[in-house]
């Protein structure tokens, strides 16, 4: 349920259109079936005596403000929509209650990996990498990691990308036969052509993959963008390509998505710490939607499986900061 603000007879909401189509009533009239959302959940809403000149023109994925009323209708709650308008720079709300959101500013993250940026030794990774990053630090700042499923929200690309230095932080004082110069870099690139393969709004949200997303993938996109960056900066050594092979293998499988398996110790690893995240990740989100004690609707992304919440609170954004 989103969250709605009582105005007397009335409620406010702040909401994101997630679904919307126009049809027609029993007499011929126009109104509006959608599906508006928050970081509270969803309602369905109904505008009546829809007019594209009185009440404007929308789409899914717009920020509006609605009033209206909460009546029942077949014992579900359903939203009767009075007013409704586009969201303006004067409203004072916060972005990050419409849409799931990293807890963490884009601009503290972003300065947290560069800080990881700065502790790569090799000269050549460590241009070739700034380069990219710089390039793509303004939509790092809000751009999700995904579609659906882990990291899917504002912020989830560097919050995805963070987590996953954090872990490579603590595997190489471990394993010191690990170059961390090249796991860092490709631990900060891995995913940043998800910035190409999805149509993103600047709330976060992704419309739709982009054609190059469909006929090309984010994996295959960052090998490319290395390749041109290394031309530019006139750079030709054997770890540029290292770390090629690392962002097109990070998937592991052809079964998702990966051309070739990972083939170094530096893509090993990263392929795993990538999977491993997400995992946490997709495990955490459905198990907080299950009193303890209880067991999930069976996880399609997680081999179809049941998860099961024996108690206490699964928190794997402690630690972070």
């Amino acid at each position: 349920m989103i969250n709605l603000v009582s105005n007397g007879h009335t409620s406010d909401a702040y909401c994101i259109i997630k679904s919307i189509s126009e049809k027609t009533n029993k007499n011929g009239g126009a109104y509006l079936d959608m599906v508006l959302s928050d970081k509270e959940g969803d309602v369905n809403a109904k505008l009546w005596n829809y007019s594209s000149t009185e009440h404007g023109v929308y789409s899914q994925g717009d920020a509006v403000k609605v009033r209206g009323s909460l009546p029942q209708f077949n014992g579900q709650d359903q939203l009767r929509i009075d007013k409704i308008r586009p969201i303006s720079e004067y409203d004072d709300f916060d972005i990050n209650t419409l849409v799931p959101a990293s807890e963490y500013s884009g601009e503290r993250m972003l300065t947290e990996i560069y800080s990881y940026l700065d502790l790569v030794k090799d000269r050549d990774l460590r241009a070739l990498t700034s380069e990219i990053l710089r390039d793509t630090e303004e939509k790092m700042l809000y751009w999700p990691a995904a579609f659906r499923l882990h990291h899917a929200m504002r912020g989830g690309l560097l919050y995805h990308t963070l987590s996953i230095l954090r872990m490579c932080e603590g595997i190489v004082k471990i394993y010191p036969s690990i170059d961390t110069d090249l796991l860092f870099c490709g631990a900060i690139l891995h995913d940043i052509c998800k910035i190409d393969e999805f149509d993103v709004n600047t709330l976060g949200i992704v419309k739709k993959y982009s054609v190059k997303g469909e006929l090309l993938g984010h994996l295959v996109m960052g090998a490319m963008k290395i390749n041109e960056k290394a031309e530019k900066l006139g750079l030709n050594s054997e770890k540029i390509t290292l770390l090629e092979h690392m962002l097109i293998s990070h998937h592991g499988t052809p079964e998702f998505g990966s051309p070739i398996r990972p083939m170094t110790l530096e893509a090993i690893v990263l392929s795993s710490l990538d999977t491993l995240d997400a995992t946490i990740f997709e495990v955490e989100a459905a198990v907080k939607g299950v009193k303890e004690g209880e067991f999930t609707e069976r996880q399609w992304a997680l081999d179809n499986r049941k998860l099961y919440n024996p108690g206490g609170e699964i928190d794997i954004k402690a630690n972070l900061f």
